[in-house]
């Protein structure tokens, strides 16, 4: 064979397996709707898992196929650059274009182990522009809202026939559908504009909830309007109305699951998404619909983009206390932050590199349900040397040598996490006002007993441990001591049968590798004594064996908790 029809094989194979991958995708997300109409939430989470894990399947099998079609020219750049451009030939004019871009540049960077960017070999987008917020109406259907509300909101529900509505439940929540709409109306404050709800005509689905996402458009102003689903044995209710960004943005965080919600056009549902939450990155809206690998490309994009635009900042050692098993630094005006494996661990640490590494892959395929933050692993990043002071350079060399390294006027790494920037919970206390600090500390009993119910505990349950995002909510982000639940064994300290034994410097007692004393917790919170009396008022249990028992007990039934995706406020 020639180059040329050599890597047109080699293109239009990876073509075949990007088609495979968007069509299981979609044959996975396809079924939700019979999960959550048959309550089959193990299932739910099975499938979660499935798809989680699907791309990095797919590349795995492309790659040992390159490799066996390739053979002794599988590096060879002239094949791979000639091969980029019938490949573009291929995609060009399809929906989902940037996907399968992200998809060949995966199977590329598996082959030649990049570093940075590969432009010969790459796609790459500098003048990538954000997705559009005018999407056509294949993405949602329109309801002009010339009259009363109620009518509006009965025809949206009995158009998604999928759901089987309680209609009994229905008339007891709709006088407060109608009272809510009509106030967010009125906040608009421009009754010259025709007003119109524009409803995304899939439902969005995840646990046990499912979700109808739509806009309010009057002029130029836009809101949001959805409605949050629950299917109890009565029939599907709606428990929840959001008619804000910031209440919407939560619902779609970054330390939850994804999303699974049929896509026809992708880059028109990214900004209609982005046209009622546009204080959220694009690369989380990606992620947040289930498409993880292409969140990450845009997010590279947003960093290099920002690092090329960016006159007056440089990267930092982030704020907060140091870590025992991570580096942590950022730049001061961007939302992202960049952790790196220590080379050495301070005691009392005995953890490993190897073992860190595994406890993130643990957290990425974990059902999360709003209180961990999704960390991107990325390999081989190049930067710009002159992002770092001489300063930061001694220190990540001498802390992190194993992964950072100096090449002509590049900084490389080798291994990464971003992760999107939070407050650590010990300095959001120090620095907020009290009604602030006071929900912070009954929201982080909060967020270890939303853990608990999703088989998670922390390990370490120090308040640097656990951070603050921009809308209040506590979520935890250190995960070199995180273990299922129920793989612990809760107990109480054993009573001293001395008054000797009781001062001793050792326990007195057998001290298991998975035992843990909840009683002892307290004393590691690290809060001061008016915060330590208000978490102990509304988490007591948190420091008594039950809890625990009880939470283990729950996950071995087989019960798997609803947990919220929104503030009791918004409830009906």
């Amino acid at each position: 064979m020639t180059i040329e029809p050599l890597a047109q094989s080699g293109s239009n194979l990876i073509h075949e397996r990007f088609c495979d991958y968007e069509d299981r995708f979609r044959r996975i997300t396809l079924r939700s709707p019979g999960r959550f109409m048959n309550r089959q939430w193990e299932l739910v989470q099975a499938d979660t898992t499935e798809r989680l894990n699907l791309y990095t399947s797919i590349v795995d099998q492309t790659e040992i196929d390159i490799r066996s079609l390739l053979e002794d020219r599988v590096a060879d750049d002239a094949l791979w650059t000639a091969a980029k451009t019938d490949y573009a030939d291929r995609i060009a004019g399809m929906d989902d274009r940037e996907l399968a871009e992200t998809f060949f540049n995966s199977v590329t960077r598996r082959i030649f182990g990049t570093v940075g960017v590969n432009r010969q070999i790459e796609f790459v987008h500098d003048d990538r522009q954000p997705a559009s917020p005018c999407p056509t109406e294949s993405v949602f259907k329109t309801y002009p809202l010339t009259g009363a509300i109620e009518p509006v909101v009965r025809k949206i529900l009995s158009d998604y026939s999928d759901l089987k509505i309680d209609y009994t439940a229905l008339e007891k929540t709709m006088p407060r559908i109608v009272k809510r709409v009509e106030k967010r109306l009125g906040e608009m404050n421009d009754p010259t504009q025709p007003v119109r709800v524009e409803m995304i005509r899939h439902i969005f689905y995840r646990g046990q909830g499912a979700y109808l996402i739509g806009r309010v458009v009057a002029g130029k102003k836009i809101v949001p309007l959805a409605m949050a689903l629950l299917n109890p044995s009565e029939g599907v209710v709606v428990d929840a109305l959001l008619l804000d960004s910031d209440g919407l943005s939560i619902v779609f965080s970054y330390t939850r699951s994804a999303f699974h919600v049929t896509v026809e056009t992708l880059c028109e549902l990214v900004g209609f998404l982005k046209s009622i939450m546009p204080a959220k990155p694009e690369a989380e809206i990606y992620s947040a619909i289930g498409y993880f690998k292409h969140g990450k490309t845009v997010l590279y994009q947003d960093v290099c983009r920002h690092t090329a635009e960016c006159t007056d900042g440089r990267f930092r050692i982030s704020p907060g206390k140091r870590g025992m098993v991570m580096v942590v630094f950022d730049m001061a005006d961007h939302e992202m932050v960049v952790k790196l494996i220590r080379d050495r661990f301070d005691t009392p640490k005995k953890t490993t590199r190897r073992k860190v590494i595994e406890q993130y892959d643990f957290v990425f395929n974990h059902y999360r349900v709003g209180r961990l933050i999704e960390a991107h692993t990325f390999e081989h990043l190049s930067f710009d040397r002159c992002w770092f002071s001489d300063d930061l350079i001694d220190h990540l060399t001498a802390e992190a040598g194993q992964t950072v390294h100096l090449i002509d006027d590049r900084v490389i790494i080798d291994h990464a996490y971003l992760e999107r920037r939070v407050t650590p919970l010990d300095i959001y206390l120090k620095e907020q006002t009290n009604p602030k600090a006071k929900a912070a500390v009954v929201d982080f009993g909060n967020a270890i007993k939303d853990l608990a119910f999703a088989n998670i505990f922390p390990g370490d349950l120090l308040l640097k441990n656990f951070g603050v995002t921009r809308h209040g909510r506590v979520v935890f982000y250190d995960y070199d001591e995180i273990v299922p639940l129920t793989t612990c064994r809760f107990r109480n300290i054993p009573q001293a049968r001395s008054y000797m034994e009781e001062m001793a410097d050792e326990p007195w007692y057998a001290v298991g590798e998975d035992d843990v004393f909840p009683e002892e917790f307290s004393r590691f919170l690290g809060l001061s004594p008016g915060h330590r009396e208000l978490f102990l008022s509304q988490h007591a249990d948190l420091l008594a064996p039950d809890f625990w028992i009880k939470a283990q007990d729950e996950i071995r039934s087989g019960h798997i908790r609803h947990i919220r995706p929104y503030h009791p406020r918004y409830r009906l």
